[in-house]
């Protein structure tokens, strides 16, 4: 057997092994795939869970009736529950960082509940960063590969270890949700149904600094109030339609990423200093940062 079929019997071995924890989900906007996690536990990716459909998980020729126990768009990770717990061999996290270049197993569940797989490149990786929604991910993963139905199923390093979710990013990049990432979020997930992270209770729109102010405020972009929920904090603590907001807590937040990174669960009932570009003038106010509400 020359090195070529050597490798792709190996690649077709890994696959088959991950037949155990690779799983259909049906009643979501399209089917889609995602893993065993625990015996009676499924991850999959939020993003393609519809609010109330009713949900079946397919192993094979097994259906499992599974329910939605919590969702967290911030990094996109859903869980279900299952009715009845499936057994067999459950994920192993993959003990090396993938680098870029290096090669990854992208596995998913067919209609019928059958296995499916491609071979992508690491295209980059990087640093933990934080989603649009607020989310943090413990390290960039992208992928050279487009995703289907195998959305949400397990991407493995080739010697079978578990590096993380595979998820459609902005512009349909294909991103991973490393393992640490689903780790720390399972069990607030399981235990409350979602993330809470926090809230000032204002809209935003990201705007240029005027050149007559960006010597003075050290800025060039910031992100003006456009409306105040009654109530909340940034109302209660003053601000105005119109505010620039320029700094949270000393962090420039001239983009809703940075703003939303700045909302993390840690902040929660914390106190901050908010500056903030109001009628050419620089202001701060103080802000009690509240839970986010539940949609």
């Amino acid at each position: 057997m020359d090195l070529i079929e050597q490798l792709s019997q190996g690649l077709a071995d890994r696959v088959a092994a991950a037949t155990a924890f690779t799983v259909g989900i049906h009643g979501a906007q399209r089917p889609r795939s995602g893993i065993l996690y625990r015996p009676d536990v499924v991850v999959a990716s939020e993003q393609v869970l519809a609010d109330d459909a009713p949900l079946i998980v397919r192993r094979g020729p097994v259906t499992v009736p599974a329910r939605l126990a919590g969702r967290d768009p911030g990094t996109n990770v859903a869980v279900l529950k299952l009715e009845t717990p499936l057994d067999g061999a459950l994920p192993v996290a993959a003990t090396m960082s993938p680098r870029p270049g290096s090669l990854a197993l992208v596995l998913g569940s067919d209609a019928e509940g059958g296995p499916t797989g491609r071979l992508a490149m690491v295209h980059a990786v990087g640093p933990a960063w934080h989603s649009m929604a607020g989310g943090r991910i413990d390290a960039l993963i992208r992928l050279d590969t487009r995703l289907n139905a195998d959305e949400g199923g397990p991407v493995l390093s080739l010697s079978g270890g578990l590096i993380g979710m595979s998820t459609s990013g902005p512009r349909r990049r294909t991103v991973v949700i490393p393992t640490a990432t689903i780790d720390r979020v399972i069990g607030p997930l399981l235990a409350e149904g979602r993330i809470p992270r926090g809230w000032l209770g204002i809209g935003l729109q990201p705007v240029m600094i005027p050149d007559g102010f960006r010597q003075s405020t050290g800025h060039q972009n910031g992100l003006m109030v456009v409306s105040l929920v009654r109530g909340a904090p940034a109302e209660t603590a003053g601000m105005l339609p119109g505010d620039i907001v320029l700094e949270i807590a000393g962090v420039a937040v001239g983009h809703p990423r940075a703003l939303a990174a700045a909302m993390g669960p840690e902040r929660i009932g914390q106190t901050v200093p908010v500056k903030l570009l109001r009628a050419g003038t620089l202001q701060t106010v103080s802000v009690t940062i509240a839970i986010r509400p539940a949609a």
